[in-house]
């Protein structure tokens, strides 16, 4: 077993709270099984997450965490539901593990949702996304957003990959965006 380049969420969790300047407001665009989104709540004072399944939204809502509200829409309009600035913006793409896996997160929404994540989050922010190419939407997802991310100014973020070399393509990647504190 690798204690680095095992688990893209252990990863992921080790960076934010290592880095992150502040930690009053996160959210996790993509509740699902609750492992992240419990990561916020024992590190922020407050967390939003997102979640289109209801019945996923309902389980975590059963933990009763007085820090979390869930709300069960698409991130992509996480600007109807958050005005303020966001210290932390986590997205781990693809499907529920252990769910139906014909409901996936979709390009467009999650190229909306990361568009307006990147206004709401602070300076010396962070935004994290997970993706997931091993299922066609994943891999339309991937190549989009990368493809998004290569066009975002330098001088206002940075933008940096995580990817594993010695596995098939379809491996999972975590992208770790920075916005600058100028």
């Amino acid at each position: 077993m690798y204690s680095y380049v095992g688990d893209l969420s252990k990863l992921t969790h080790n960076i934010i709270k290592s880095y992150c300047r502040s930690f009053d407001l996160a959210v996790d665009c993509t509740l699902g099984n609750g492992q992240d989104c419990d990561f916020l709540r024992e590190n922020f004072k407050k967390v939003y997450a997102f979640e289109i399944q209801e019945e996923a939204a309902k389980k975590y809502l059963e933990k009763k965490h007085n820090n979390v509200e869930v709300i069960i829409n698409s991130h992509e309009y996480i600007k109807d539901y958050i005005k303020e600035e966001v210290d932390c913006i986590m997205y781990n793409l693809g499907f529920l593990p252990g769910g139906d896996k014909n409901i996936t997160t979709i390009y467009e929404a999650s190229l909306e949702s990361i568009k307006e994540s990147l206004e709401l989050i602070r300076p010396g922010g962070f935004i994290t996304v997970a993706a997931y190419p091993g299922h066609e939407e994943g891999r339309k997802e991937k190549e989009g957003l990368y493809s998004f991310f290569k066009t975002l100014p330098k001088n206002k973020f940075g933008v940096m990959e995580h990817n594993f070399f010695n596995r098939n393509s379809n491996s999972p990647s975590l992208i770790i965006i920075e916005k600058n504190l100028i």
